[in-house]
């Protein structure tokens, strides 16, 4: 079997080949910490989890490292507006650390509700201004910079392969679009550091070379990824929507300074939509996951409903749409439960599995496999079988349900029994009724009877 990934920079499908052998270097895109990630969001954490799992699944070593933004991502994408956490600091009248700290918390909490697995290396951008520092000013040496009254830039008309991820139209760009310029060169340039407007003003400033102010969005993930993945690096993901600039960006400047290539795969995830559009407050769709939890829906459902589509397309989002993965994730999940353990392992549906999960992580097809496997009499291997296939889709199917049984429960089971002994059906299925009622349910097995919580 051959791995294969979609890689976003040859548009086509790719058999992975690492670095380094048996090892991959992985680099996540990670959240800007200054509110709550919603659904959408942790969507591409969901991808990346899986992607890492399938890897380790192929006997990869993987070195995962996701970034956490707690400074420099401003409200608009061309280097204007107010920094997202300032912001956040002034609007709750708390400091962009304790901001940072709240946020990021619960993005931990939400990661490990949705099994998530964490990565080898958290890196704040605030812990590595050091390295921002050096690779502008390797940027500098090598004359891709210049400076204007608000910051460094760079300049991308000296970089002839800018926009190569995203196929950008550099010309039609120029003359197509009208924008306020200032004292940019070219329209596609971006800060590197941006001064503060007031020193001491700002609660994130640090002294530079350049002046005080702040590091860009853009060269954090550059500076960390190549701290701990090296100058290239097999794969990095993220979002299609950090396609054109903040990715584009991040091979500009990373090339540049090293004259590598920066990033061999390229893998990215499309969005979560509502209604055909992307989530979003205007739009609607867009829930926490606490959210969704007090609407009654688990965690694990999400990331059912997450496996049931392609991650290089759109998956449509509603509450009566993740209603449906919820009875499709129980159902598969009591079935799963009812299993017993024969001390085999099922080689071809492992096989099917595996091939389908290779070809760019097909999860809806895998998905199938799965059903398939659980529903197939004759096959043996069963469990063992359900264990290696969740290693990958991490949804605890095999995980039983800790339930306290009242004393009152278990003599109606006994009563039950007894009745169906004696071939009292008649009494045997209204104990059962009873039982339901009381919110327990009832189920004859080869090992005899088991009772389970009715699900609401």
């Amino acid at each position: 079997m051959t791995l294969k990934l979609y890689n976003t920079l040859t548009r086509k499908k790719e058999i992975f080949k690492p670095i380094k052998k048996g090892e991959v270097g992985m680099y996540v895109c990670g959240p800007t910490v200054y509110w709550y990630q919603h659904i959408g969001n942790l969507k591409a954490y969901l991808f990346a989890d899986i992607l890492r799992r399938n890897l380790e699944y192929n006997d990869y070593k993987v070195k995962q490292i996701i970034n956490i933004t707690d400074v420099g991502h401003l409200t608009s994408d061309a280097d204007e507006g107010e920094d997202k956490m300032e912001k956040a600091a002034a609007r709750e009248g708390k400091s962009a650390q304790e901001i940072a700290k709240y946020y990021f918390d619960l993005f931990l909490t939400d990661l490990k509700k949705l099994n998530i697995q964490e990565p080898s290396i958290w890196c704040k951008a605030t812990e590595h201004i050091k390295e921002q520092i050096e690779l502008i000013k390797k940027l500098e040496k090598k004359g891709f910079t210049y400076k204007t009254s608000d910051g460094i830039y760079f300049d991308t008309s000296k970089y002839k392969d800018y926009g190569k991820l995203a196929k950008l139209d550099i010309r039609g760009l120029k003359a197509g679009q009208r924008i306020d310029m200032r004292e940019k060169r070219n329209k596609t340039d971006f800060a590197l550091w941006k001064f503060s407007e007031e020193s001491g003003k700002r609660q994130q400033e640090w002294d530079s070379p350049f002046g005080v102010g702040f590091p860009g969005w853009h060269i954090e993930c550059s500076a960390m990824s190549m701290k701990y993945l090296g100058e290239t690096f097999d794969i990095h993901t993220g979002g299609v929507d950090h396609i054109p600039i903040h990715h584009t960006n991040e091979i500009a400047q990373s090339e540049c300074a090293t004259g590598k290539k920066f990033v061999n795969y390229w893998v990215h995830e499309n969005f979560l939509t509502f209604k055909g559009e992307k989530v979003s407050k205007s739009k609607g769709g867009l829930f926490t996951i606490s959210e969704l939890e007090e609407k009654g829906f688990k965690p694990s459902v999400y990331r059912y409903f997450i496996l049931t589509g392609s991650y290089r397309k759109p998956i449509d989002f509603s509450l009566e749409i993740l209603k449906n993965a919820q009875n499709s994730y129980e159902r598969l999940k009591n079935i799963c439960e009812t299993i017993e353990d024969d001390g085999k392992i099922n080689k071809e549906y492992v096989e099917e599995f595996k091939k389908e999960m290779d070809d760019d992580l097909n999860t809806p097809k895998a998905l199938q496999v799965l059903w398939k496997l659980v529903r197939d009499e004759k096959a043996e291997g069963k469990f063992k079988t359900i264990e290696d296939i969740d290693k990958v889709f991490g949804l605890k199917l095999l995980e039983k349900k800790k339930i306290e049984i009242p004393g009152e429960i278990k003599k109606l089971a006994g009563e039950r029994e007894k009745a169906r002994k004696e071939k009292n059906w008649k009494k045997a299925d209204e104990i059962r009724d009873k039982m339901k009622k009381l919110g327990f349910i009832v189920n004859d097995t080869a090992n005899g009877w088991e009772i389970k919580k009715e699900e609401k």
